[in-house]
């Protein structure tokens, strides 16, 4: 399949900078895609998978693809700019299995429309609505076999390299149905996005656990990308946190599978580096998912702070090597979540995070000076909703016997 031209437009990719990081790039295509009109339903985009004006007319190009004619059964994310696409399956009487929100309870569910079902029942089903009304779970010993899988994306590149909302889900995914023997190295991944978030991006920002797409679906253009760059071979245990393991009971189903077949799938934070200094280096890069732990006890926090800590050791009252940030100018419409998920792409997580949201500002406590230093030069000035983030240490760190830090409050 050959790749058509592509047109000429005026799109996010223009005002990236050289060296821009995955979360620039997410913060540049939800902004182009609000600021130009191209938004759809559910707003605002950012913080998504973004739906946008011409996802319908995209969707209706996989039809046309030889891999979607071949295939029995498809895995589609629940997002909007693939309803079209989860309704298309249906009426060719393919199977659709739909991910379960966030992997909280199981890995798939299966669509099963009623018998006789119309077209309009079919749309009905298609929607995250319909997902919750006429599923059945798939479970580990359901023998699920996906011949096409079809995943969302905040920007791609031509070359099938592709950046998600941030949160790993559509790689932990992939990685889940590779263990499960439910995808082979060969099975096709399909994207569906509008023109302007095909983008130039740098392979350097790709990680071994990133997914690469093989067809990109416009609303102008069918896209194969010929992308040799291997995906994920199956899960990397080495970069899953015990936090996200409590958080996704099926990938526990997995993770002891894969034990008695005699694997290693010692987890980030069980690795014996941990042991000594290198504990700070590299929980700067492991995964802080949504619903972490607090460690202050109830009502020790002001209110409208929201207190997150390291799981791998929450006590931190009494150390004496805390260096704390202060980030500052943060936008009203932010989300712990978003900021999560920035301090993650710019490997530099904290081992806590002290949100003030009605403050617009947040703290964050590091054991290495040298992380808490990095987090300043990448968080000063960083673009997010809007906003140009205000990073600095904060003027009086936190020292044995001392509470909440009181500087810039």
């Amino acid at each position: 399949m050959a790749v058509t031209s592509r047109p000429v437009m005026a799109g996010p990719g223009r005002a990236l900078p050289s060296g821009a990081s995955k979360w620039e790039i997410r913060e540049k295509v939800w902004e182009h895609l609000e600021a130009s009109g191209l938004a759809e339903f559910p707003r605002p985009v950012r913080g998504r998978i973004p739906n946008f004006k011409g996802a319908s007319h995209a969707a209706a190009r996989l039809p046309g693809l030889p891999a979607f004619r071949a295939a029995g059964t498809l895995k589609i994310n629940p997002d909007a700019p693939q309803r079209n696409a989860r309704f298309l399956a249906l009426e060719a009487r393919k199977t659709l299995l739909v991910p379960t929100p966030r992997l909280r309870t199981g890995l798939f569910n299966r669509i099963v429309p009623p018998p006789g079902a119309t077209k309009e029942i079919l749309r009905r089903c298609a929607t995250s609505q319909g997902v919750k009304d006429y599923s059945v779970p798939v479970g580990l010993d359901g023998k699920a076999q996906v011949d096409l899988v079809v995943v969302g994306s905040v920007a791609v590149s031509e070359k099938g390299w592709r950046i998600g909302k941030g949160e790993g889900y559509a790689d932990m995914e992939y990685a889940m149905m590779v263990s499960m023997g439910a995808v082979q190295e060969d099975t096709p991944v399909v994207t569906i996005v509008h023109d302007c978030q095909v983008l130039d991006i740098a392979e350097e920002l790709l990680d071994d656990h990133d997914l690469t797409v093989d067809y990109i679906l416009t609303p102008t253009r069918t896209i194969q990308t010929n992308c040799k760059r291997p995906k994920p071979q199956g899960i990397m245990w080495h970069k899953v946190s015990s936090e996200m393991l409590g958080k996704i009971p099926i990938l526990k189903t997995l993770r002891s599978r894969e034990k008695q077949a005699g694997k290693d799938v010692t987890l980030q934070d069980e690795h014996p580096a941990l042991a000594n200094t290198s504990r700070a280096a590299i929980s700067n890069k492991k995964v802080m998912a949504a619903n972490t732990q607090p460690w202050a006890a109830p009502g020790s926090a002001p209110v409208g702070q929201h207190v997150e800590s390291d799981p791998v050791n929450p006590k931190l009252e009494g150390s004496d090597t805390i260096t704390t940030v202060y980030v500052g100018n943060l936008p009203g419409s932010l989300r712990v979540s978003e900021l999560k998920s920035a301090l993650r792409e710019l490997q530099v997580t904290p081992v806590r995070l002290s949100w003030q949201g009605a403050q617009h500002r947040a703290f964050l406590d590091y054991r290495d000076p040298g992380a808490a230093d990095r987090a300043v030069s990448s968080l000063q000035g960083l673009s997010l909703g809007g906003n140009a983030l205000r990073a600095e240490l904060a003027k009086n760190q936190r020292s044995k016997g001392q509470g909440e830090i009181n500087s810039h409050r």
